[in-house]
């Protein structure tokens, strides 16, 4: 998770068809971008993940002061992955229970390699990684 002044990302390559066709690039400021990847383990597991990714992003949101959240999916580099339907479905769960919580959330593209920009501060709390 990396709390970012300012973050943005254009969609390049599509590489998952069954998802939503998007070209919009979109920018944020001061905002917690959470760099997802869901293990194949964790569809075994699902309300405990659900809950921990919950859980985790409200609480760097906290340690940030701020209520918005980006999801954005990093599954390509890892070897052990869960389906990507599972993995969409878990970013919805996260986004509506967040969105419940008083969270402004987006979603970065699903299925698509981006364009990235990300400026981020150099303080600890700023990159927090967590493994659930």
């Amino acid at each position: 998770m990396i709390y970012a002044n300012k973050f943005g990302y254009k969609p390049q390559i599509k590489t998952l068809e069954n998802f939503e066709e998007k070209t919009e690039e979109k920018q944020f400021e001061n905002s917690v971008v959470a760099f997802i990847h869901a293990e194949k383990e964790d569809e075994e597991n699902l309300k405990p993940v659900e809950t921990k990714l919950v859980k985790n992003l409200k609480w760097i949101a906290k340690k940030n002061n701020t209520n918005k959240v980006i999801l954005h999916s990093f599954a390509h580099l890892s070897d052990s992955k869960a389906e990507p339907e599972f993995t969409k479905s878990l970013f919805d769960f996260a986004e509506q229970k967040l969105v419940n919580a008083g969270y402004e959330v987006e979603q970065t593209p699903f299925g698509y390699f981006l364009d990235l920009h990300v400026d981020a501060p150099g303080y600890s709390l700023a990159r927090v990684f967590k493994q659930f």
